[in-house]
C-alpha cells in the first residue's frame, strides 16, 4: 500500500472521483483508466473503503464495455501461462451455479470433448447458497480439478477438457467475488470473471441471467479483439439453453456483431423445478437409463448453439441436427471414462 500524507490525495481516489462527480460531471472510465484501476486493486494498492466505493458505484451505473475490457486486460496480465500455451477451441465460463435444474450443459461440454473439441472451463462456487456448482459436479463425476494453468494444459492434452476454479486463476478475483456477503449484492467482478479466457480460445461462450448485460459482454469482447463469441440468457445464468423458451443469442464473428433467435425445442413454456437435483441423473441420462425430454433438449440445444458458434454448422436447423446426431452416437459407457 503506498504511503499517503494527511493532505495528499490517494492515487486511487481519481477513479472514484470519475464515477461520482454527480449527474452532470460523472462519466465511465476509459479502457486505460479501468485497466489502471484494476491493476492497483490486484496489487493491493487500494484502501477497503475505496474498493467498496468503486465496486458499488459501478454496480449502480452498470459497467461499460470499456470498463469491463480494461479490467479483463489487467487480470490477464497477471497470468503465468504454460510453455507452450495449449491450443484451446472453447473458453467456457461457469460462475452462476444451478438451483432449478441440474447442470445439463456439462454433458454438452463433455460430449464435445469426446469429439475432439478442446475446452477450458473456469468458474467458482459458494457465493450463492442453495446452488449446485460445476466443481462439485465434476468431482462427483470423477473429473480432476486443475490447480493451475499448467495442470489445466495437462488435462486438456489427456482428455480435451479442463476445469480450473477461479482462485487457482487469480485469488484476488475470488476474494472480490466473496465480498457479495459483505455488500449483499453482486459486483462487476462477476461479469469480469466470465471473460478471462487465459488461453485465448478463439470462441468464447458467455451465459448471463440479466439480458441487459448482453451488449456489455459483446462490446467488451469487441474491444478485446475476441475472434468469436456468443452470449445468451442461459438457465440459471449458466451457458445452458432453456429448450422450452425462445433463446436470443448475441454473437460476434470476426468483428461483426449479429443476433439470432433460436425457437423452442419443446412445446411446454415452463419446466417445473427439479426438487431432487440428483447428480446421478446426469450419468443416467448419458448412459440411457433415464428418459427425460427436457434434459435431452437442454443438452442438444446447448450443443447446437455452440456448434454454430464454432462454424461447424451454417444454420440453426443444421446445428440442431448435428447436435442430435452427436448425442445419439455418443459412447454410453461410464461418463467419466476419459477423465
Amino acid at each position: 500500500m503506498p504511503e499517503v500524507g494527511p493532505m495528499e490525495l490517494h492515487p486511487f481516489a481519481r477513479f472514484t472521483a470519475i464515477l461520482a462527480r454527480g449527474k452532470t460531471l460523472s462519466r465511465s472510465m476509459t479502457l486505460e483508466e479501468s485497466e489502471d484501476a484494476m491493476g492497483m486493486i490486484l496489487r493491493d494498492e487500494v484502501l477497503p473503503e475505496q474498493l467498496g466505493a468503486l465496486l458499488m458505484l459501478l454496480r449502480m451505473k452498470e459497467e461499460s464495455p470499456e470498463e469491463l475490457a480494461g479490467f479483463v486486460r489487467a487480470v490477464r496480465s497477471t497470468f503465468v501461462l504454460p510453455n507452450p500455451v495449449p491450443k484451446v477451441d472453447l473458453d467456457w465460463s461457469s460462475y452462476a451455479g444451478k438451483r432449478r435444474q441440474l447442470p445439463w450443459f456439462l454433458l454438452s461440454a463433455l460430449l464435445l470433448a469426446r469429439n475432439g473439441v478442446k475446452i477450458f472451463m473456469h468458474g467458482t462456487e459458494g457465493h450463492t447458497p442453495g446452488r449446485i456448482y460445476t466443481r462439485e459436479t465434476l468431482e462427483g463425476l470423477g473429473y480432476p480439478i486443475a490447480g493451475n494453468l499448467d495442470e489445466a494444459a495437462a488435462h486438456i492434452a489427456k482428455s480435451n477438457f479442463a476445469y480450473v476454479p477461479l482462485e487457482n486463476l487469480c485469488q484476488k478475483m475470488k476474494d472480490l467475488i466473496d465480498l457479495r456477503t459483505v455488500f449483499g449484492l453482486r459486483s462487476p467482478v462477476h461479469t469480469l470473471a466470465r471473460m478471462l479466457n487465459p488461453f485465448n480460445a478463439p470462441v468464447m461462450l458467455q451465459g448471463i441471467f440479466h439480458p441487459a448485460y448482453m451488449d456489455v459482454h459483446r462490446g467488451a469482447a469487441e474491444l478485446l479483439n475476441q475472434e468469436h463469441m456468443i452470449v445468451f440468457r442461459g438457465e440459471g445464468g449458466e451457458i445452458e439453453r432453456r429448450p422450452n423458451k425462445p433463446c436470443d443469442v448475441w454473437t460476434l464473428h470476426n468483428g461483426e456483431p449479429a443476433e439470432e433467435r433460436w425457437m423452442p425445442l419443446l412445446p411446454e413454456p415452463r419446466q417445473a423445478p427439479d426438487e431432487n437435483m440428483k447428480l446421478g441423473d446426469l450419468v443416467a441420462l448419458w448412459e440411457g437409463s433415464l428418459s427425460d425430454d427436457y434434459a435431452e433438449a437442454s443438452v442438444t440445444g446447448t450443443l447446437a448453439i455452440v456448434l454454430k458458434a464454432m462454424g461447424r454448422a451454417e444454420t440453426m436447423e443444421a446445428a440442431q441436427q448435428a447436435a442430435e446426431t452427436m448425442w445419439g452416437e455418443r459412447d454410453k459407457a461410464q461418463l467419466n471414462a476419459v477423465a
